[in-house]
């Protein structure tokens, strides 16, 4: 899908709109964030560092993501997370690495206490043969309780992006992989020509929020697990 303006997403704890990069200083500032972290249910877990997450994919940056993840959870966790939120289709192959899809292999039962550290980067590639890559960085951390009894807790996601319309002016709701001649050539439906008779045998997929949209079989949910 054709990139438009920047991307908007709600704070988690305020509801404010921001882009995501402007949710990494709103984040850091946010006064119901303080004062839900102040709050914190101790029986979420004893204290520990906590790192704040700003994720993206590598590609199409108007998805992102930003999450806390506890120090003691690991790579699986994370990788976990993205899958069920952004990228399980076929239970494909995945792996995160240093500098690049081409660097260091990390192991997934990588603890996140012994690797993460403010600046880092790291990325995970998903499936090696229709490969969606997302890029990872530390962009702060903090020593408390966590949110929630998980690994990991969603702060901001990306709205859906705006899509292009169906040839008729509506909104487009589903791609058709049949009608397709070219990642530069989307073949976008409405809900009524997605239905139309031409078209019920087709490889229809439903547009949604997730950069998977469009690759191998997903379709979804693109639902936080928890």
């Amino acid at each position: 899908m054709a990139q438009t303006k920047q991307t908007r997403g709600a704070c988690a704890f305020c509801g404010r709109q921001m882009t995501g990069n402007g949710m990494v200083k709103h984040l850091s500032a946010c006064p119901k964030r303080k004062d839900t972290l102040g709050e914190s249910n101790p029986k979420s877990g004893k204290e520990e560092k906590i790192y704040h997450l700003k994720i993206q994919d590598a590609w199409l940056n108007d998805f992102w993501l930003h999450l806390e993840i506890r120090s003691s959870a690991t790579l699986k966790d994370l990788d976990s997370y993205l899958r069920s939120i952004w990228l399980e289709c076929c239970g494909h192959l995945s792996q995160f690495s240093t500098k690049g899809h081409l660097g260091e292999e990390i192991a997934m039962d990588s603890e996140v206490s012994a690797l993460f550290h403010p600046g880092l980067e790291l990325t995970h590639i998903y499936d090696f043969g229709d490969s969606s890559e997302t890029l990872i960085k530390v962009v702060g951390e903090r020593e408390g309780t966590p949110l929630n009894e998980h690994p990991i807790y969603l702060m901001a996601r990306n709205e859906l992006p705006e899509v292009e319309t169906c040839a008729c002016g509506k909104p487009g709701a589903w791609l058709c992989m049949d009608c397709t001649e070219s990642e530069d050539e989307v073949a976008l439906l409405c809900e009524k020509h997605a239905k139309d008779e031409q078209h019920q045998d087709h490889n229809l997929m439903p547009i949604i929020n997730s950069p998977r949209t469009g690759r191998c079989g997903y379709a979804g949910p693109a639902d936080p697990p928890y």
